[in-house]
């Protein structure tokens, strides 16, 4: 999540929106890690750029493991020129991985077509879903490294993130204005949501399929619907559930082992 300021105010005021702040992409901040690129921005973006498209086709033929030189062969650069931009292949894996959410996220901006902001919240839980089957390494891609340097570079990880839960927080405020969701804070919502669809992105990734992606999309977005929408209104009781805790409890009491009826519970998955 962004960072807010610290600065105390002198005097309350009412909540307002901050102004929109531009934000540099991956490769602009890339650029600016060197003075001699500051000199000439638009080729060193270029240069950035490049490099993790470089990055990228290797990561296609033969995963994360390629090596620098390998790298360096496949950009067509030398070795000081990796450096000038990249401190080491951990910085370069996070600009690939940023580069990768940049990209689906501007393909999600195609769901403007469709008619209301709930429509468009489904649109992005579902399409990072089904990326499940892609073909290529980029789903595996995306988990190993997700995992790995999200412990050892939290603040850029969550940056790179960030680019896709800015999306949902568009456009869930968007259905508050429209009186179809009531969540109490919309960013925290929307940066929930984007934990937990990579949660069961990396989880089933991992793990394999047990049921289509289609299906596992639609469980999900139930599940980020009914935390949207909220308790229902006063006066209006929920439906008591099938089996009570309790009841299960008792129906299961002398039958230690049975099987369950989840096939990823089965199997010993979590």
């Amino acid at each position: 999540m962004a960072a807010q300021s610290k600065t105390p105010r002198r005097r309350k005021a009412a909540r307002a929106d901050p102004a929109p702040v531009a934000t540099a992409t991956w490769a602009e901040r890339v650029a600016d890690r060197s003075p001699v690129v500051q000199r000439s921005r638009d080729r060193g973006v270029e240069q950035a750029t490049s490099i993790v498209g470089a990055a990228r086709r290797l990561i296609e033929s033969k995963g994360p493991s390629f090596t620098t030189n390998e790298l360096i062969k496949e950009a067509g650069i030398a070795l000081q020129t990796f450096y000038r931009y990249f401190p080491g292949k951990d910085s370069l894996m996070l600009a690939v991985i940023e580069n990768i959410i940049d990209e689906n996220c501007a393909a999600f901006r195609e769901a403007r077509r469709l008619p209301g902001p709930m429509e468009r919240l489904r649109f992005y839980v579902d399409a990072t879903v089904r990326a499940l089957v892609s073909p290529g390494r980029g789903p595996s891609f995306m988990t190993s490294e997700h995992f790995r340097l999200q412990t050892l570079y939290p603040a850029e990880v969550s940056r790179a993130t960030q680019h896709y839960t800015d999306l949902l927080v568009e456009e869930i405020r968007d259905a508050m204005a429209a009186g179809r969701v009531h969540p109490s804070d919309p960013e925290y919502s929307a940066w929930l949501i984007t934990q937990l669809t990579m949660a069961v992105f990396h989880h089933y990734d991992c793990a394999g399929l047990d049921e289509p992606a289609d299906r596992i999309a639609e469980r999900l977005w139930e599940f980020c619907l009914g935390a949207l929408q909220g308790p229902p209104p006063a006066g209006v009781r929920s439906q008591s559930p099938r089996r009570t805790a309790k009841a299960r409890r008792e129906g299961n009491a002398g039958k230690a082992g049975a099987p369950s009826t989840r096939a990823h519970l089965r199997d010993g998955r979590v």
